[in-house]
């Protein structure tokens, strides 16, 4: 196998564990610096009693690690510098044991140590006796790894060391090899998707004032918005504004932020920005009533019930839309019921060009949590349900699709 103008000089944290696979690991380790990848592994105990960490040395011609405290160079921690140099993390073979440490975030050696703290992709491919990969215990931890934003690489159905055929063999490693390949391919497409576009991100709540103590608010922790303001900047945004309501989150790293705290503040603030928007983003939870009468006092507790009256905000999304001329909008629902039927009208009625739309009562989805489960409704009629993502991963096919939209010509202007 070649070199692959892809994968030259990207960063490849092997780290195996041990199983009669491990002899693959270190084909897998050939191949990979054959494709031109610069490959460091990391061993646990039993990965050393099946391959001497010797043949991973000659092979990726680095050191090899499995002691977390075999520092090798004194200036550096080596399970932190190891987490901060990899572009893709691969785990390879990954035992049952190895997966159930990571689902539970237990650090007992250099792999797990690492893992726990690296920000990179985590691939995981599991390779097990068939009965151990269909163990509820296994089946739960890989749900768990998936929902935080692992990606695993099935296992074939094969013959296994054990005598069974079935599910558990880990994947070839030319296959290996070519997804690796083609998941650095998509990413060099992903850091150029919204290139030389300026994106409007709407979120979090607002807070509307009774009195000087006393506000309505709602669920809403902008997590949505933050991620897709993280997602805009990796795709290669050239620039990304974000109006939050009052969030304790961090601003992503190149992110414009502009805090504000009630519905007429937000109005006010995207309309200042949006003449010069390509892409713009509503995804903040907006009070739709606020009280008529804010108070300049404290309201003093008296007997009996309070009557306060509300007044209509005004409406940001329909505003943008009768207002747009070359942006592409898009807005959110957060339904429970009929959220399809719901998403189809809004996106009619505000002029929008893409809903967002999402059951805030289903599981992993909604306010407060780091996954999301949308469908996207464009103009047109279509829709595509995602599966359960993280926040940043949703976000990211959000403007995939809205780039696909753009490009097909889709009327995004005033109608």
């Amino acid at each position: 196998m070649g070199e692959s103008r892809m994968m030259q000089g990207k960063k490849i944290l092997l780290c195996v564990s041990g199983g009669i696979a491990v002899y693959k690991a270190a084909a897998l380790t050939s191949k990979l610096v054959q494709s031109g990848a610069e490959v460091k592994v990391i061993m646990t105990e039993s990965a050393r009693k099946f391959v001497a960490p010797l043949t991973f040395q000659a092979l990726s011609r680095q050191d090899v690690y499995w002691d977390t405290f075999d520092e090798k160079d004194s200036a550096k921690i080596a399970h932190i510098d190891l987490a901060d140099w990899a572009d893709l993390v691969l785990v390879a073979p990954a035992t049952a044991n190895i997966i159930g440490k990571l689902a539970n975030g237990i650090a007992d050696d250099m792999i797990t140590t690492t893992i726990l703290a690296t920000t990179a992709k985590v691939w995981i491919a599991p390779a097990m006796n068939v009965h151990m990969y269909d163990h509820p215990a296994v089946k739960r931890n890989i749900e768990t790894l998936f929902e935080f934003g692992c990606r695993f690489v099935e296992p074939s159905e094969g013959y296994l060391a054990c005598g069974y055929v079935g599910k558990g063999r880990l994947e070839e490693p030319e296959k290996v090899v070519e997804l690796v390949d083609r998941y650095f391919s998509d990413r060099e497409g992903e850091e150029r998707l919204l290139h030389g576009k300026k994106v409007v991100i709407t979120a979090g709540p607002t807070r509307e004032m009774v009195d000087p103590v006393r506000f309505f608010s709602n669920r809403s922790t902008g997590k949505m918005g933050y991620a897709l303001a993280e997602a805009a900047i990796s795709l290669g945004a050239e620039e990304v504004v974000l109006i939050s309501g009052p969030s304790g989150l961090t601003v992503p790293k190149g992110v414009e932020w502009i805090p504000v705290t009630s519905a007429e503040d937000m109005y006010q603030a995207v309309h200042e920005v949006f003449p010069k928007a390509d892409i713009v983003v509503k995804s903040a939870a907006v009070a739709d009533y606020r009280p008529k009468e804010i108070l300049e006092e404290k309201l003093k507790k008296k007997d009996g019930n309070l009557v306060i009256e509300f007044e209509r905000t005004k409406d940001i999304l329909m505003s943008l839309g009768e207002r747009k001329t070359h942006q592409y909008l898009i807005g959110f629902a957060a339904e429970t019921t009929n959220v399809e039927a719901y998403a189809k009208a809004k996106l009619e009625k505000k002029r929008a060009d893409m809903i967002v739309a999402n059951n805030v009562k289903e599981t992993g989805s909604g306010f407060g949590t780091d996954t999301n489960k949308v469908s996207i409704v464009t103009s047109g009629g279509d829709v595509r349900e995602l599966p359960l993502l993280s926040k940043v991963e949703a976000a990211k096919e959000i403007y995939k699709e809205a780039i696909r939209h753009m490009k097909k010509g889709a009327p995004h202007e005033r109608r």
